[in-house]
């Protein structure tokens, strides 16, 4: 029997996931949580052999979550079960320590073979979205322009920036503009969101 822990923020998504997967004869839902920062506990309790995880929840996302996993309990494989098929998280994830990386689209019995495969110790990603993320390549962009675009996109204007990472006006613009360019955008704004749909706005 694989015992299985399920983590999503959203306790529908997390419930139906559970249900779907405690119907196969050789796989047991032993545990279920909505934080990032509640898995390495639950896992140790509950002895799980898989944790499903989400990408973005609270407490920490999923690719800490199997950082997490991999070096505290690893034990306990990581399965990233996201609406996120990111290129960008696909990378991050493997480079964490997870297992296997699909999008919650994915069929009941397929996931399951999945989750059976990681049991057995295989590491499965999704193939389109390994593909794209050979082609798109590892993300171009520095920490510190990360930095700039995750706080831009939540404050919107360079002064307000600046002010929260604590640089002048002209760094944040500087860094902006380089964000721009390597991201092929028009705007700063553009640069957040093609930088966010690949994936790169994860540390």
């Amino acid at each position: 029997m694989i015992r299985l822990l399920v983590t999503d923020d959203q306790a529908l998504v997390r419930g139906a996931l559970a249900t779907l997967l405690g119907l196969e004869d050789d796989l047991e839902v032993v545990a279920q949580v909505g934080r990032g920062d509640e898995v390495v506990k639950a896992a140790r309790a509950s002895r799980a052999d898989v944790a499903l995880l989400d990408v973005e929840m609270p407490g920490g996302d999923g690719i800490a979550t199997a950082r997490a996993l991999a070096a505290r309990l690893p034990a306990c494989r990581s399965l990233i079960v996201t609406t996120f098929g990111r290129p960008g998280y696909l990378r991050l994830a493997l480079e964490a320590g997870a297992a296997g990386f699909v999008v919650k689209d994915t069929p009941s019995a397929a996931l399951a073979a999945v989750v059976r495969r990681i049991a057995a110790g295989e590491r499965v990603v999704d193939p389109a979205l390994a593909a794209e993320s050979l082609a798109v390549g590892p993300s171009p962009l520095s920490p510190r322009e990360r930095d700039v675009l995750l706080a831009f996109r939540d404050d919107g204007a360079a002064p307000a920036v600046a002010q929260r990472l604590h640089l002048s006006e002209g760094t944040v613009r500087n860094h902006l503009s380089a964000a721009i360019g390597k991201t092929g955008a028009r705007n700063a704004a553009e640069a957040v969101r093609v930088a966010a749909e690949r994936g790169w706005l994860l540390g």
